[in-house]
């Protein structure tokens, strides 16, 4: 459930816009968090009216180019994620806040859509590289390349572990072991 009904907001805000009280008085008054969620319900209300109170219930697919547009937008523009998100109609800042920062990390293959779902198992009777497109490739590479590394790490443990065992073991234990068993042998 919304922490905040659509009634309540325009309340609020119709308070803000008839000169009640600024955001700060306001958000005392009605037990608000933070100001600036006031701040945003009016910029918002401003710009689409009822339906920027409204909480979407839509769950909107942007395209790639869109939201490459919106990440170098706010990336040359010294623009906040409120007022970028209202110039360009994308109803939860945060969302681009995730794009740009999935951007910084990634690149802008972190935008490209993701496929849904398990994978399909490969029919080992039907191994047809040729169906195997280019970004499942390099997806199926790069998940290739984190399992070596995983191993590769359990790997040099393993042996540092073997290693420092062997240490353990002092080096007349050893001899003596190994006399032991040969005396036992004659």
């Amino acid at each position: 459930m919304a922490k905040y009904s659509f009634e309540f907001k325009k309340k609020v805000v119709q308070a803000y816009l008839n000169g009640e009280g600024g955001a700060k008085y306001l958000s005392n008054k009605y037990k608000i968090a933070s100001k600036t969620d006031i701040q945003k319900w009016v910029a918002s209300y401003k710009k689409y009216g009822d339906e920027g109170l409204m909480r979407s219930r839509k769950n909107e697919n942007y395209s790639f180019e869109f939201k490459i547009h919106v990440v170098e937008l706010y990336l040359t523009r010294e623009v906040s994620y409120q007022e970028l998100a209202l110039s360009m109609g994308v109803n939860n800042p945060s969302l681009i806040t995730r794009w740009v920062n999935d951007y910084r990390i990634t690149g802008p293959d972190a935008l490209k859509p993701k496929r849904k779902g398990r994978r399909r198992k490969v029919d080992k009777s039907n191994n047809n590289i040729s169906q195997i497109t280019s970004n499942d490739n390099t997806e199926y590479i790069k998940q290739l390349e984190d399992e070596l590394l995983k191993l590769k790490i359990e790997n040099a443990y393993l042996k540092e572990l073997r290693r420092l065992r062997l240490e353990g073991i002092p080096q007349n234990k050893k001899r003596e072991s190994s006399t032991a068993s040969e005396d036992h042998l004659n």
